[in-house]
């Protein structure tokens, strides 16, 4: 039956190729279904459940992607979703067995982690999204995060609350299997949704089709307000057809999802997207003990002693807040002690951090492959620091990784989207969970040819060339060789600057394209670095260097040289030729002669250059018709700032401008920028007399720090009606910000810090409509918040750190009850 049904697919793809000559993605399915055909016939399969329920779920791609032949301009990711999901048909095909059941079964890694301190979330998601949130358009919830973080611990929470059983009839709970398709998805939703006195037998269900399935399951779901929970979706699956029969949301029903990642078939809106966090200090030692002393095994002198919390604390960093972490540590600990009797000194000293990497392993396999790459890459950089996004695109494309900067956007969302790394507070900076690190580098050194040396003696000898290479320095002496420096494409050191070298050390990279010693404390920097004719990327940002030698104008292939945050480090006459030069990174730089850096028309990014040095070869700064972001430092009264905004005008690519003055000497009036009609993003940094009358006009982020202005800037700031994103640091010092009716109407995002007088801030009748997120901090006089914020409807989160006082009066306002994201510190 399942090869007459394949038979009988192949022959309408085909009939309708013939109708669609010029549809080849209706080729490739057509060609991917011979493929399953042919293991069908292969594997001489006989009829079993799976065989069938895949079959089905082949038949209903199918359908689907005949539909979409028939319409014009099809969105492509609505076939890569086709794709990806014959793609997971076949490989589960080719793991069953010859009686057509499946092999083995896969456990979902979240499903035994219980977590504590779910309270709030439970409640916050209760309130502005499953029971309060409103519309069509917010049915489908979603709460994502890494894998054993505790998504389905909360999703489970959720669907037991009263509230829920209260208010939804029907219910039902379905969790992804490691051989799951939509003909089980439905006969198990059938199966708890349908009336207990006319139940269907599981046979009945199970020679049903999935479009009799999808109609019977329709017409137990309508007239209801029911709440469906899919737990961990795969990725691959085709949700499509299934999410167009649910009945719509506008009676309050509600389908929640888990995931580690945002599903392409599936539209949530970004506020319906519920990011789970790990867990912090405390709760992961509440979790810790709660898991140690399950079930009574420890008892008496056995149970874990109060004196050794702090030792105790200090190893579960390694866990990184990471729920099915921290139960692994537990259990294992507490069994060891059980059949053991090992000291507690000694276990917590011998924990075994490899058995979760085995936990996450899963999470690492459903990774798309073409992010695997960046995955591995983050072996680089250390543990638990902040990554930035330029640098790791920079990494990536010198290390060829990726293979040009316009790509790396997709992977860094890739990356964000399957929940590898987090977004910080800063929207281009991110972090990533010390677990997956530490799976990063053990898959790195499995398939990258990637090795760690450290100068304490433990260092395994590599068996094959290595490419990759992290140096870890403490203040020992570091014995080194350089047998195989010869193979080395990346060159990281991490530590305390200490690494005893002869000039000899650094003849040996004949192919090296990444040398970084970001945060080394490094002072020197040889004159042998003229032999690594292949560099690309040369990081030496936050060291205590005092020159650069003149050897580097010699790397002609270098496109990154970043030495900022080298105070005051001496640049020779050099850079200008570095020409294939890309991205220029430095502040307070000393130069005997002004750098001619007109001649670098490869240059998208330079930040800082002196105001003066940026005037000196003024003719020829329009050959820089390649730069993207400039940073000038060193404004003041005398700056020739005509001249200076003359020549801006003329890079027409330039998007992104910071101009920065001296801490206490104003900066000259800026009126002229209103002629820069390409700049998208403006940071001012320094004393203001007054704020620019005009701005440029297509402005949409903007940042202010350290103005000082005495006048409110609000009606000045009100006439930019393209701004996005508003920061104001430092920028103000009156006491009242008023924003009248329907002013900034495409305001997305409001933060103000450090307003130490600020007292009132009054807000008119639907002004910031669409204000998404507020950040208030350390302003101590802010008491109130203004009325308008408990009608702002897309306001969906609130930052705020203060006085406690003024912390407590917050948390207990009425203004902020619809708000999903409350974060009120003190």
């Amino acid at each position: 039956m399942s090869e007459a049904l394949l038979l009988s697919v192949i022959q309408k793809l085909d009939i309708n190729y013939r109708e669609h000559e010029t549809n080849e993605e209706m080729r490739r399915v057509i060609k991917e279904v011979r493929e399953i055909l042919d293991i069908v016939r292969d594997k001489k399969l006989e009829e079993g459940r799976t065989l069938n329920f895949l079959v089905s779920d082949l038949v209903d791609v199918a359908d689907y992607a005949l539909h979409l032949s028939k319409k014009r301009n099809t969105v492509y990711m609505y076939y890569e979703s086709i794709h990806s999901w014959i793609g997971e048909i076949k490989k589960q095909m080719l793991k069953l067995g010859d009686d057509g059941a499946e092999m083995r079964s896969l456990e979902n890694v979240d499903d035994d982690v219980d977590v504590v301190g779910l309270g709030e979330d439970v409640e916050m998601l209760l309130r502005t999204k499953i029971i309060g949130g409103k519309g069509y358009n917010s049915w489908i919830v979603l709460i994502k995060g890494m894998s054993g973080i505790g998504k389905t611990a909360l999703a489970r929470k959720i669907y037991n609350h009263p509230t829920i059983i209260q208010h939804f009839e029907p219910r039902a709970w379905v969790s992804n299997s490691a051989h799951f398709t939509i003909k089980e998805l439905l006969i198990k939703l059938i199966q708890q949704v349908e009336d207990p006195q006319n139940l269907h037998s599981s046979s009945l269900l199970e020679n049903m089709d999935n479009e009799s399935l999808r109609d019977m399951l329709y017409q137990h779901l309508k007239g209801t307000r029911y709440f469906v929970v899919l737990d961990d979706v795969p990725k691959q699956m085709h949700l499509k057809s299934f999410l167009q029969i649910l009945p719509e949301g506008w009676n309050g029903s509600r389908l929640l999802l888990t995931s580690h990642m945002m599903h392409v078939d599936i539209y949530v809106r970004d506020e319906n997207v519920h990011q789970m966090k790990p867990l912090d200090a405390e709760k992961s030692w509440q979790l810790f003990l709660k898991t140690i002393n399950h079930g009574n095994r420890l008892t008496g002198e056995h149970k874990f002693p109060k004196s050794l919390e702090h030792m105790g604390k200090q190893m579960l960093r390694k866990c990184d807040g990471l729920p099915l972490a921290i139960k692994e540590v537990g259990k294992q600990l507490a069994e060891k002690k059980v059949s053991e009797g090992i000291e507690w000194e000694q276990l917590l000293q011998s924990v075994d951090f490899g058995s979760m990497l085995k936990l996450l392993e899963p999470f690492y396999l459903q990774l798309d492959p073409k992010l695997e790459s960046c995955f591995l890459c983050m072996a680089f950089f250390k543990e638990s620091t902040t990554l930035r996004k330029e640098k790791l695109k920079q990494i990536w494309v010198a290390g060829g990784v990726v293979d040009s900067a316009y790509k790396c956007k997709s992977y860094l969302d890739g990356l964000i989207n399957e929940s590898v790394i987090d977004v910080k507070e800063k929207s281009t900076e991110y972090r990533m969970n010390a677990l997956l690190h530490m799976l990063s580098i053990q898959k790195a050194e499995e398939k990258l040819g990637f090795e760690i040396l450290r100068n304490n003696g433990n260092n395994r000898p590599s068996e094959s060339p290595c490419q990759h290479r992290v140096i870890i320095c403490s203040r020992e002496k570091f014995n080194y060789s350089t047998d195989q420096d010869k193979h080395l494409v990346s060159l990281i050191f991490h530590g305390g600057g200490y690494f005893d070298t002869s000039l000899s050390y650094w003849k040996s990279f004949e192919l090296l394209k990444i040398l970084d010693l970001e945060d080394f404390g490094l002072k020197i920097i040889p004159e042998t670095i003229v032999t690594f004719m292949e560099l690309r990327y040369l990081g030496l940002r936050n060291n205590y260097m005092k020159e650069l030698p003149q050897s580097l104008g010699c790397l002609k292939k270098l496109e990154v040289l970043d030495i900022a945050q080298n105070f005051m480090v001496e640049v020779p006459d050099i850079i200008w030729k570095i020409y294939k030069l890309r991205h220029l990174y430095m502040s307070d730089v000393i130069c005997q002669k002004p750098l001619k850096i007109d001649d670098l028309q490869h240059l998208e990014t330079l930040t800082y250059i002196s105001v003066d040095n940026w005037t000196y070869g003024l003719s020829r700064l329009r050959l820089l018709f390649r730069l993207k972001k400039l940073g000038i430092e060193g404004l003041d009264g005398n700056s020739d700032v005509s001249k200076m905004m003359t020549s801006l005008a003329d890079l027409k690519k330039l998007k992104h401008l910071i101009l920065r003055g001296y801490r206490f000497r104003s900066m000259p009036c800026l009126d002229e920028l209103r002629i820069l009609q390409s700049v998208r993003t403006l940071k001012l940094d320094g004393l203001l007399a007054r704020l620019p009358t005009n701005l440029p006009p297509n402005i949409r982020y903007l940042t202010l720090v350290n103005s000082y202005l005495d006048e409110d800037p609000m009606p000045l700031l009100a006439k930019l009606k393209t701004l996005e994103y508003l920061k104001l640091r430092n920028a103000y010092v009156g006491l009242e910000m008023v924003i009248l009716d329907n002013e900034f109407p495409g305001l997305e995002v409001l933060c103000i810090e450090e307003l130490w007088n600020l007292r009132n801030v009054q807000c008119g009748k639907d002004a910031m409509y669409w204000l998404k997120k507020l950040e208030i901090q350390d302003c101590p006089y802010l008491d109130t918040l203004p009325k308008a914020i408990g009608l702002m409807n897309h306001l969906k989160e609130l930052k705020m750190v203060t006085t406690k006082s003024i912390a407590t009066k917050m948390r207990n306002s009425d203004l902020i009850s619809d708000i999903s994201i409350v974060n009120i510190n003190s």
